[in-house]
Order: C-alpha cells, then structure tokens, then sequence
C-alpha cells in the first residue's frame, strides 16, 4: 500500500507504474473516493461538535428550554447518523481502491509484458556435456525410486506425491546446508506457523487479489504459500528501535499454493506442485532506497552461494514489469539448467518492496529525528525443495542412471552416490 498523498501528488506516476505492471487500476476512481472521503469525515467531524456543544448546552439549560435544545440535538444526530453510514460506504470502496494501487517499479527494471522479456544478466557455472542422452527428472525419481507418484495422487490428489529414500536425505541435507549458510552470516532462524490469520496475507499483498491461489481454512484462516508472510507478519502493530535495524531472518515451512491459473501446465514431476518447502530470507531494514537496493543484491548472492555450493549451472534474469507482482519494486529470479529440457527453469525468486508491505502492516521504526517511518522489507527464496532436487539430479546423472551426490552434501548424505 502506497500513502494516499504521495499517491495524490504523483497522479502520473501511479498511472505509469499501472500500465507498466499492466495492472486495470484507475487511479481517478481512487481520487473521487479520497475527496468524498475527506470531505465526509469533515462533516461528520463538524456534526460531532455541534452534538458536543448541544450536550453541554442541555446539561446547563433550565428546564423551560431544555425540550426546544433537544430536538434541535436530535436533528444533529439524525443527520450525523446519516453521514456516518455514508461515510462507512465510502471507506470501504476506498480501502478497497487503496489495496489496488500497484508499487512503483524501479528505473532499472525493463519493461516488458510477461516472464518471455525478462532480461538475462548474468550467467554461471558450465552445464554439462553427456555422453548419452540424458533421463528426466520422471525416469530418474522413478527407476531410483525417489518418488512414488501414484500413491501420492491416491493419498493427496492431483500433483499429490510422495518423497522417498535418498530425495528424502537429499531435501533435508539442502535444508541443513542453506540453514548453516545463512546463520553463521548473522541470520536469526525461524520456524514460523503456516496458518495464518488473513491480515497477515492482506498485509504482504497476498489478499485480496491472490485468495484464489490460497487454500483456506474452515475458520476463515488461510494456509501461507511462503515463510515470508508470517515472518513478515512478526513485527504486525510494532514500532522497532533502530538500533535492531536490519532484522534479518532465514524461515522455514512447508508451504502451500492452489496453483491456479496453471491448468496444463508442469502436471507431471516435481516442478508445480500444492505442497512443497521453502527456506526464506527476509530482510526488514531503515526506509532507504540504498539500503534497499544494498540488502537486495546480499539476498541474491546468498541464494547464488547455496548454487555455487551445489554445482548447479544457473542464470540470473532481472523480471520485467509485466512479471512483476503488485507490490515489486524490482526482482530478480535465479531459474537452473534442466538438461532434458534444455532449458533454465526458475528455482529462486529475490524480491524488494519498500515500504508497501509495512504500510498494511504497520510496521514501523524510530529514526534518530525521533519520527516514526515503516521500515523497507526484502524477500527472497534460498532453496525450495522438491523443485530444486529436479536440477540436481539431472546435472548429475550419470551413464548408468546413478546420481553423484554434490560434494558440500555428501556428509549429510553418508555416500557418494544414489543408485
């Protein structure tokens, strides 16, 4: 959420960041709302003093005139009763209107309609040359007996699946390394509750427009799709001194996504599924552009470390605004080589907002000037399972259908190789 005077100052600007992000936000219905808004509570506000003044006047009036004082009160109240319901009306459409408003990206984001004009910047690691042609992450789960798909559709329903042996090793030895990465660097770990409260959602920008994509609870809860909204959700109605800036946070859950809107696509494997883990940075830091800028680039080398560590050739690709989502400043996605694909398929999403999070939130620090300011909140995948073993067992397929265990996850694992 923006503030309304900035967005009533930079009436253009909002309109570009709409049409960029190809969002149907009409700025000019939000502006009507805001002055009928305004010029409600200044009614309404009036209509109380006068209620006010009546009531003293009652209170001090002899009887003779006190009937004559009360009627007259008893047409203030009637009217302000009338502009309160108004008023009511009015702040629903404009919360509504307000909750729509997208952020504005940043002047190094290009622009493009959807992920297709994503812009490559950077490239690494070799992908690997095969004497032989090489299985898909399907026949290799299954002739290894990773996975077992059919009992998990049995169980889970469609995309349902079970993990088993080695994947189950291999999950948690990711988990382990990324968690070890991310404390020794200063990062407090969190294991965070996946059932959430909706003001959690409609704070991170989650709700309303992305209810459909949630699963949700039989007492109105939803189940979070990522660590970030109840870690974000920690400091919710908190002022935080600005000595404890930045906080710095690595979460993990599993998380769960409807995945709708993706009918037909990625239905078999691991790489769209409705449950799946996620192991989260979020970053919450001082309302500075730099520093926003500063900690996103730390997020991304993080999550290139974790990479680097596994072996896993990978690009970066800076999203364009049409793949940018409502609340995005700027992202980044890091998307891994599949070889039987042939192509990179997005594993990390990195991702800065200002304060558009905090703003829902409410989450605030106290500057040295002793002014209250929402802090800048950052968020970004470090490793999210099972979709990241698809790459690994790919890259590392060998001739006979084995899979060499990458070498910083052999302690965990005990062995040297998955055949």
């Amino acid at each position: 959420m923006l503030d309304i005077k900035f967005i009533k100052e930079n009436k253009e600007l909002i309109k570009e960041a709409a049409r960029k992000k190809l969002s149907a936000f009409n700025i000019d219905e939000l502006i009507t709302a805001d002055d009928e808004r305004l010029k409600l509570v200044g009614e309404t506000d009036s209509l109380r003093a006068k209620q006010n003044v009546a009531s003293d006047a009652i209170m001090k009036a002899d009887a003779s005139g006190r009937d004559s004082l009360i009627e007259e009160m008893k047409v203030v109240k009637d009217e302000l009763q009338k502009k309160e319901e108004e008023l009511k009306e009015v702040m629903k459409k404009w919360q509504l209107l307000m909750l729509q408003v997208p952020n504005i990206p940043d002047m190094s984001v290009p622009e493009g309609k959807d992920d297709s004009e994503n812009q490559e910047v950077k490239v690494w690691g070799d992908k690997p040359k095969f004497s032989f042609t090489p299985k898909s992450q399907l026949e290799l789960f299954t002739n290894l007996k990773l996975v077992d798909f059919e009992r998990g559709v049995k169980v889970a329903g469609f995309r349902g699946y079970f993990l088993k042996n080695e994947a189950v090793q291999l999950s948690f030895a990711i988990w382990q390394h990324a968690l070890s990465l991310m404390v020794k660097d200063g990062f407090t770990p969190m294991l965070v509750p996946i059932v959430n409260h909706p003001e959690t959602f409609m704070g991170t920008g989650y709700l309303p427009q992305g209810e459909d994509d949630l699963y949700k609870t039989q007492d109105g809860d939803f189940l979070a799709g990522t660590a970030e909204v109840p870690t974000m959700g920690f400091y919710m109605d908190e002022v935080i001194p600005k000595e404890h800036l930045p906080l710095k946070f690595v979460s993990f859950s599993p998380c769960y996504r409807r995945e709708a809107g993706s009918h037909g696509k990625d239905t078999r494997g691991l790489i769209r599924l409705h449950e799946f883990y996620k192991v989260e940075q979020v970053v919450l830091c001082e309302a500075s552009h730099e520093e926003s800028v500063k900690w996103h680039e730390v997020l991304l080398a993080n999550a290139e470390k974790l990479m680097q560590d596994l072996k896993i050739p990978y690009h970066v690709v800076v999203n364009c605004t049409g793949d940018l989502g409502q609340g995005q400043v700027k992202k980044y996605d890091i998307e891994a080589w599949v070889p039987s694909e042939g192509k990179y398929r997005e594993t990390h999403s990195i991702s800065y907002f200002h304060d558009f999070q905090t703003r829902r939130l409410n989450t605030k620090y106290k500057d040295t000037d002793g002014k209250t300011r929402f802090v800048h909140s950052l968020n970004g995948t470090l490793a999210a399972t099972p979709r990241l073993i698809v790459s690994l067992v790919e890259n590392y397929q060998q001739a006979d259908g084995s899979i060499l265990v990458p070498e910083v996850l052999r302690p965990y694992l005990g062995k040297d190789i998955i055949k």
